[in-house]
């Protein structure tokens, strides 16, 4: 166990972050997103399970350790809902939410067509699959950097 590190961050996933460079982006997906087959492609080559954890949890947990990237317009961006691509589901509010928690300030995110989304994760760095059951609980995050001091 770990100080100061969201007990729901595995080792793997921990790991993972860790070994994440700058622009590097991390696909938080739900369960219904092609998790494995999109996963063999990334540097990663399997997906980091949080099985019973909603995309909002897991977003607050990965936010608690990992800078957004401040150098893009949108550094978190979310999947459109086909055919309403300004229709903002509530699992989307949520992690909105977690964003501007995590920034301390109003973030939106981009947003990005279903069918270009699964091309852009396919070049992540990792995808994260939680266990949210919800449609379009599916993320993109770019990897910022910490300031030396």
């Amino acid at each position: 166990m770990l100080k100061n590190i969201d007990p729901i961050i595995t080792p793997d996933l921990l790991y993972t972050l860790a070994s994440m460079g700058h622009g590097d982006d991390l696909v938080i997906c739900d369960t219904n997103f092609p998790a494995r087959s999109v996963a063999q492609l990334t540097m990663v080559k399997t997906p980091l399970e949080l099985p019973g954890i909603s995309a909002a949890r897991a977003v607050r947990a990965i936010l608690s350790v990992m800078p957004l990237d401040t150098f893009v317009d949108h550094p978190a961006q979310r999947m459109e809902v086909v055919g309403q691509p300004d229709e903002i589901p509530e699992v989307q509010r949520e992690v909105q939410a977690e964003i501007d928690r995590a920034e301390g300030r109003s973030w939106p995110m981009g947003s990005i067509e279903r069918f270009a989304f699964y091309e852009a994760a396919k070049k992540s760095f990792a995808v994260v699959r939680a266990g949210e059951g919800r449609f379009y609980g599916c993320f993109l995050l770019k990897m910022g950097v910490i300031a030396p001091k």
